[in-house]
This record gives structure tokens, C-alpha cells and sequence, in this order.
């Protein structure tokens, strides 16, 4: 073999032998800088909260600070679009809405993002139920009752959101389709005033977050009919699930959870999930979420999560095309 031969030979073998042991490399090195969690909502709101709890713990169990950034608007999408086009190299995350995955490409024809090509969801933190409630002037303890009354005066109960195409708006949108009752969506321009109207009559059903309905549930100025999740919330003991009332297909989760752009390094993408997993059994971050109204699920797998979500889709899907519900 010539000189030049053998030391072509040898440069190949030294790259082989780097590619080989680069993921492992950076993986270990990783990070190495400020991590930041961006969130798609102004400061000071729950997910704020969440988010920054979230990076409180990352900078604590990595060794590295991480530090959140707000970038509220266009439901959502500007704050995807920034993480999406951002270097896949683990310094950029998400905090990540069910609206934001799954509801905004199916209400919206065009978006500066594509969550299934562009994002990668690393974990799903929590999962709200949502409360179906009725002012007390319906005459309604149960939900077959509520569908009896519906059924027997069509188009004469009104349910309100914080918007339309929103998870609260789809969630009673859901329920007329599984129930087959009539009733009328009145959207308002956040989820306060609408239950503004709904303690004061105007309105007579809301599908609301549990963290919203309880004070007023507890107060006993709502009386709640059913919760959204597949088991009873600890919360409203008491409450029987819309599923276990007779609609075993009535599911709906207000999930938020952390993503990064889609082509981040599986190596890396592995550390910041074993992180991620950490926090959601760590016993103080569960009570810090669990004080702000965010039920902390369990860790899950990269296969779980993708079907988590996958499901969460078709779901939608079928409630959106079914009203033909768009926001273009």
C-alpha cells in the first residue's frame, strides 16, 4: 500500500471513528449554556408558572441556568414558529399547549409552523380536565338529566367559551355531537367573562377547566354535572365522569407539555427527557404545580407520548370537520 494510500486510509478510519463517538460526546458535554423555555403566553399567567417552574427545575438538575422567555400572540403560533426555525441543539425549548399542537392546524388553512414536521414533544407535563356546569336555574343534577332537558327544549340553552375554536369552546362542541342535543355557542373574549354571564344566569352551561370552576363549584354557585377525564378528579370526588354517565367516548384535556425543534440530536433529546421525567416524580415540583391547579402526570415514553398526542388529534379532528369549525 502507498504512503498516500495508507494515510487516506487512516484519515477515514479517524472519521469513522469520530462520527461514532460524537453523539455520546456532545450528549455528555450538553449543556453548556443558558437554556431557555419559551413560552407562547404573557408573564404572570398560569403557564407562565408552569414554564417557569419547569426551568427552575431544568437549571437545578442539569447544572445550568434556564431562564424563561414570553412571546405571547397569534394564538400561539409566533411563539412556535420562534422555536421551530431555532437551532435543533437543545438550548430552545417550549412550553407546549394543546392548542398549539393539535387545535390551531385544524382551525387554521395556513400557519408559519407545522407541529408534526417542525416540533418535537418531549413530554407531557399535565393534563387539566375540564368541568361540565350549569347555572342552578337548570333543572339538571345529572348528565343524562341535562340531555333529557336539552333534548325536550332544543336550541334554548346557550353554553360559553373564551372563544372560538378554543378547548373549552370544542369541549361543548364535542358533547352536542356525542349527546345529539341542540344548543347555541356563545364565544366571549376570555374565559372570566364568560363566566361572569354563566353565575349571573345569562348563560346556562359552561365546559370550564377544573382550576377555573372550582371556586365557584365549591362555593356552590355552579352545580357541576360531569368532569372530562377518564377517572374522577380528586378534586370533585363526587362528580361522576361524562364517560361513566353514558358517553364512554367524551374525553377532552386542557394538556400542556415541553417540546424543541424537531431535529434535535436524539442523544441529546434523551437527556433533557430523563430530566423532564425526574421532575414529574419529584415530589416538590408535583406539589408546586398541584398548588397552581396543574394535575402532574407521569413520565412517559417517546412512543407514548407521540400516541398521546396522535389520539388527541384524531379527536379533534373529528368534532372540528363534523362543525365545520374554522378561523381563517
Amino acid at each position: 500500500m502507498t504512503t498516500r494510500a495508507s494515510s487516506a486510509l487512516i484519515s477515514c478510519l479517524v472519521l469513522a471513528a469520530t462520527a461514532f463517538v460524537m453523539p455520546n460526546a456532545r450528549a455528555a458535554e450538553y449543556p453548556v449554556r443558558t437554556i431557555k423555555l419559551v413560552v407562547p403566553y404573557a408573564a404572570g399567567g398560569p403557564t407562565d408558572v408552569l414554564g417557569r417552574l419547569v426551568a427552575d427545575y431544568l437549571g437545578r438538575d442539569l447544572k445550568q441556568t434556564a431562564i424563561v422567555e414570553n412571546k405571547p400572540g397569534a394564538q400561539g403560533a409566533i411563539a412556535a414558529e420562534m422555536v421551530a426555525r431555532s437551532d435543533p441543539d437543545g438550548y430552545t425549548l417550549f412550553v407546549a399547549a394543546a392548542s398549539i399542537i393539535v387545535l390551531n392546524p385544524l382551525l387554521y388553512k395556513k400557519l408559519p409552523y407545522d407541529p408534526q414536521k417542525d416540533l418535537r414533544m418531549l413530554s407531557i407535563v399535565t393534563d387539566l380536565p375540564v368541568v361540565m356546569e350549569v347555572h342552578p336555574s337548570v333543572p339538571a343534577k345529572t348528565v343524562a338529566e341535562f340531555v333529557a332537558y336539552a333534548k325536550a327544549n332544543p336550541g334554548k340553552l346557550n353554553f360559553g367559551s373564551a372563544g372560538t375554536g378554543g378547548t373549552i369552546h370544542l369541549a361543548g362542541e364535542m358533547f352536542k355531537q356525542i349527546a345529539g342535543v341542540d344548543m347555541a355557542h356563545v364565544p366571549y373574549k376570555g374565559a372570566g367573562p364568560a363566566l361572569t354571564d354563566l353565575l349571573s344566569g345569562n348563560i346556562q352551561v359552561m365546559f370550564d377547566t377544573l382550576s377555573t370552576a372550582l371556586p365557584p363549584v365549591k362555593a356552590g354557585m355552579l352545580r357541576p354535572l360531569g368532569v372530562s377525564s377518564a377517572q374522577r378528579s380528586p378534586d370533585l370526588p363526587d362528580v361522576p365522569t361524562v364517560m361513566e354517565s353514558g358517553y364512554p367516548d367524551y374525553q377532552v384535556g386542557v394538556w400542556f407539555g415541553i417540546a424543541a425543534p424537531a431535529k434535535l440530536p436524539d442523544d441529546i433529546a434523551q437527556k433533557i427527557m430523563a430530566s423532564l421525567d425526574r421532575a414529574l416524580n419529584d415530589d416538590k415540583f408535583r406539589a408546586a404545580l398541584e398548588k397552581i391547579g396543574f394535575p402532574v402526570l407521569r413520565p412517559r415514553t417517546q412512543a407514548e407520548i407521540n400516541e398521546f398526542v396522535d389520539a388527541d388529534r384524531a379527536r379533534w379532528s373529528k368534532v372540528i370537520k363534523a362543525q365545520n369549525i374554522s378561523l381563517d
